[in-house]
């Protein structure tokens, strides 16, 4: 099946490879959400680790660190980058190399299970990432928003200073003057690009069965197009519940800013096992 999956051939191309290695943060939602639920001294499970990106972060934090990718380029660049931590090469939907309850903690980042082919891997995933956890365990993760039809303009006003800058000098009037007239076209700009992928997004996805229903497949542009899967937070949670988890918190990819359904990309969400009952075997 990998064989033919066309996620996996672009994960595995050098330029896709090398961009995600040389990605180092996390997102304002993703701080909040591992120091809200991650324990210093927790087993963690970096699914989807790509180029090693939380990599620093959670290892940090760990007393068992493991990074795994079904991209065997993606592994070998984290094994050259950290070669003191423990990456593998395994399908989020096959985690039998796992024993059952053995991590505290599971992270999928960037929206990786949202690129797992076709519908029934993306199940097995959660069960299998049930699985592992221990009773309790939080399994952090983010999914595309299918209804995010709307961009909002964005600027770097650093970068607006520093040109200023080096047209300018360091300070006094012309510096300013310098600032102003810049920002003032920057945000033209940003504003004017907003709009126009405003309008090509709604065209795009209210095509979509996934946006009026909630849930689907679309391709999503990134690397070239990668086949995605979207749902909106309330099919989200629906498919936690028939996996035996139970949804804690959702916090959209614009945190701190106040998530819109129309506006937020994508969303994170955090949720523990249902140590209660077990997954519902005929979702």
């Amino acid at each position: 099946m990998h064989e033919t999956d066309p996620n996996l051939q672009v994960y595995s191309s050098p330029e896709v490879t090398a961009h995600y290695r040389n990605l180092q943060y996390l997102s304002a939602a993703e701080q909040l959400l591992f120091g809200r639920y991650i324990k210093r001294g927790a087993a963690i499970l970096d699914l989807g680790v790509g180029g090693g990106r939380t990599t620093p972060y959670l290892s940090e934090l760990a007393s068992r660190y493991v990074g795994a990718d079904y991209a065997e380029a993606m592994v070998l660049s984290c094994r050259s980058k950290f070669p003191d931590l423990c990456f593998v090469v395994t399908d989020a939907a096959d985690l039998s190399r796992f024993d059952d309850h053995v991590f505290d903690v599971v992270v999928m980042a960037f929206n990786g299970l949202d690129y797992l082919l076709p519908d029934s891997s993306r199940r097995r995933a959660l069960a299998e990432i049930r699985r592992v956890l221990k009773p309790g365990g939080a399994f952090i993760f983010s999914s595309h928003n299918p209804r995010a039809i709307l961009q909002r303009p964005s600027w770097n006003p650093k970068r607006i200073e520093q040109m200023a800058r080096r047209i300018a000098g360091e300070r006094g009037p012309f510096f300013l003057l310098t600032k102003r007239i810049l920002t003032v076209a920057r945000v033209g700009v940003a504003f004017g690009q907003a709009i126009a992928l405003s309008v090509v997004r709604s065209f795009q996805r209210s095509t979509k069965r996934a946006f009026w229903s909630g849930e689907g497949w679309m391709v999503d542009s990134a690397h070239g197009g990668l086949v995605t899967h979207y749902a909106v937070p309330g099919r989200v949670t629906g498919e936690l519940t028939d996996s035996g988890f139970d949804l804690r918190d959702i916090v959209g990819d614009d945190y701190p800013r106040t998530s819109r359904p129309s506006w937020t990309g994508w969303y994170y969400y955090a949720c523990v096992t249902n140590s209660e009952s077990e997954p519902n075997a005929c979702a």
